[in-house]
Formats: C-alpha cells, sequence, structure tokens
C-alpha cells in the first residue's frame, strides 16, 4: 500500500533563509508521527507545506499518492476537507460561543442546521465538553480552548490532523490530557497525526514514529522506540538528555585511560540480565552506578545507566565488548 502522505525532496527557500533543504518522509494512515526540533529548525514550515498553506519551492507531496501541486481548486477544496489542524493559541472566534466555533466548519461545507447540531453534539461528547455549548472562549481555560479546536479541526471527519505545538501553551497536567485525548482520536477514529514539538515527552508520550529536523534537514527518522533506545545524531542525545535527567558537574572529572564515564541503554532481555555484576567479575574492572532511571516509551520500557567504569586500559576494552556482545549501547560522556 502507498503510504498516506509522502514527502519527497521538499525545498523551501526564502530570500534570506533556507527553511527546508531537502526533506523526504513517509507518513502511513495510522501514524502518530512526531517532528521534534528547536526554533528555527523548519518544523512549522514543513507543517505548512502538509497544509498546503506555504508552496514548496521544489520537491512533492503527495497526498494517497496524488501531488498536491496537480490538483484542481476541486480536488484542494477535498484534500483541505480531509485535513484538520490544531494550533497552539488554539485560534478560536471569540465572537462565537463553543458550539459555533466548532460549526463553522460545517457551515462552509454547507451542512443543515439539523446537522450541525448532531455533529456537533457528537463532537462535544467526545472531547469532555458536554456543559460548555454556551460557553464563550473568554469563559474556558487553555485546556478546554484546546479541546474545542480539537472538535474544530475533527468536524469534517477528516484523514489527517496536523498538530503544530498544541500543547506548548498548556501546563503538564493539562498537557497530558490533551495528548490522551489525541490518542484516543488516533485509535478510535483512525486519524492520522502529524504533531511538531520541541518537547520529547510529548513524543514519548504519543507518536509511534518520529524524524528530528535541523537546518532544514531530517537528521534521525525511525520508531520512537528505536530512537529512544538507540539515538544515533548529536541532537537526537541533546533532545533525549533534556527530556530525562541532567548529569551533575561533579560526575566529570578529568580525561584518564583508566576511568571512563558511559551511559548504558537497555532493552529487551539485557534489562533483566545482572550485566554490571557480571562485568566486574569477569573482567576485574569497577563500576561506580551514579545514575539510573527507566523510559516508559508507549508499551515499552527503556532502562539507563550512568556509570563511572575503572580499570586498566585492557580490561576497560574487554569490558566494553563485552556491552556490545550484549547488544547492550553505550555511549562515553565527556564534561
Amino acid at each position: 500500500m502507498l503510504p498516506l502522505i509522502q514527502i519527497q525532496d521538499v525545498k523551501k527557500n526564502y530570500k534570506d533563509a533556507i527553511a527546508l533543504d531537502g526533506i523526504t518522509l513517509s507518513i502511513d494512515a495510522g501514524d502518530v508521527f512526531g517532528i521534534i526540533g528547536l526554533s528555527g529548525a523548519g518544523k512549522s514550515t514543513l507543517i505548512r507545506c502538509l497544509a498546503r498553506l506555504v508552496i514548496p519551492t521544489s520537491g512533492s507531496v503527495l497526498f494517497h499518492g496524488k501531488d498536491m501541486a496537480s490538483m484542481q481548486k476541486k480536488e484542494l477544496r477535498s484534500f483541505r476537507k480531509n485535513v484538520g489542524m490544531i494550533f497552539q493559541h488554539f485560534n478560536l472566534l471569540h465572537s462565537r460561543n463553543v458550539a459555533e466555533n466548532i460549526s463553522y466548519p460545517l457551515e462552509i461545507a454547507g451542512l443543515s442546521k439539523e446537522e450541525q447540531t448532531r455533529r456537533v453534539d457528537e463532537l462535544l461528547k467526545l472531547v469532555g465538553l458536554e456543559g460548555k455549548k454556551e460557553a464563550y472562549p473568554s469563559q474556558l481555560s487553555g485546556g478546554e480552548k484546546q479541546r474545542v479546536g480539537i472538535a474544530r479541526a475533527l468536524a469534517n471527519q477528516p484523514e489527517v490532523l496536523l498538530c503544530d505545538e498544541a500543547t506548548s501553551a498548556l501546563d503538564p497536567k493539562t498537557t497530558r490530557e490533551i495528548l490522551s485525548l489525541l490518542k484516543q482520536v488516533n485509535q478510535k477514529l483512525g486519524v492520522t497525526i502529524i504533531l511538531i514539538t520541541h518537547e520529547m515527552e510529548v513524543v514519548k508520550q504519543i507518536c509511534n514514529r518520529v524524524g528530528v529536523i535541523e537546518k532544514g534537514q531530517i537528521v534521525e527518522e525511525g520508531s520512537v522506540v528505536e530512537v529512544f533506545a538507540d539515538p544515533r545524531h548529536p541532537t537526537t542525545k541533546q533532545f533525549l538528555q533534556s527530556s530525562s535527567h541532567e548529569i551533575p558537574p561533579e560526575f566529570f572529572k578529568e580525561a584518564s585511560p583508566r576511568k571512563k564515564l558511559l551511559r548504558l541503554r537497555f532493552k529487551g532481555k539485557a534489562s533483566a540480565e545482572p550485566v554490571i555484576s557480571h562485568l566486574v567479575r569477569k573482567f576485574d574492572v569497577d563500576a561506580n552506578i551514579l545514575l539510573g532511571w527507566i523510559d516508559r516509551v508507549q508499551t515499552f520500557s527503556i532502562g539507563t545507566l550512568v556509570i563511572e567504569l575503572e580499570g586498566s586500559p585492557d580490561s576497560i576494552k574487554s569490558a566494553l565488548t563485552y556491552l556490545e556482545h550484549k547488544h547492550i549501547d553505550y555511549e562515553e560522556i565527556h564534561g
């Protein structure tokens, strides 16, 4: 089967900057795909290209195998009905109450008043706002406003939701609630979600796949479990470090061939084996465990240990070879 969305070598140039520099990605129907990057990395430009709000300088974006650039007006209208957008700052119409905000795209689509009312009631139940039908945006909390935004985005029963930093204006508790709602939308309605964010915690909670964007390029892409367990690019490692535990500066000591500061990641069978005790006994090294934690990524657990390994250079080399044999990812940490 064709991917739902194919992004092929997309570039976007502005007069004074290159926003996108050859993006290639495939997004399957049913994915919750996270695009994570720092400010200015190009993620907002990318999501606007997907919504056809920005036209790429070159490259193509295909929806169901059809190049958006070749779509006629009727096809583009149909495409836009198939795509809902959720915004960071909600973008609600303040002169309209909750029901009227949700029904706005239904009015544009030409549904009757009876059909609009029925659909609005369905959506209010879905997002948990049955009692807020007549309320105005000024009377709502940030989380309630975003629930209205989600209901409005779902009004025309789209195949895809594009979420532009949908939780970055919310507190942590409300963020978890909104992500739980989006996950429910994905699982119950089968809606594909593309979510841009600068927070790895958001990706960890909801996404099944992730692309890391930097300077307009995808520098790493894969399943969230793979990327968490075995990050390759320095930017990905930076995001993961910021989402877990910072290593106290006093852990970093002068470089020595007899000591190494290591970060170990355990997944699968390795997480249940006494690897560190085997290491100490087999290779005549000391292992000082400095930090340890477990990340829960969807239904998968990934354990991390920060250890200081001390011994002769040959013993340390043998111990690292043993870790590789056990398929335990490790990296040396430098201050």
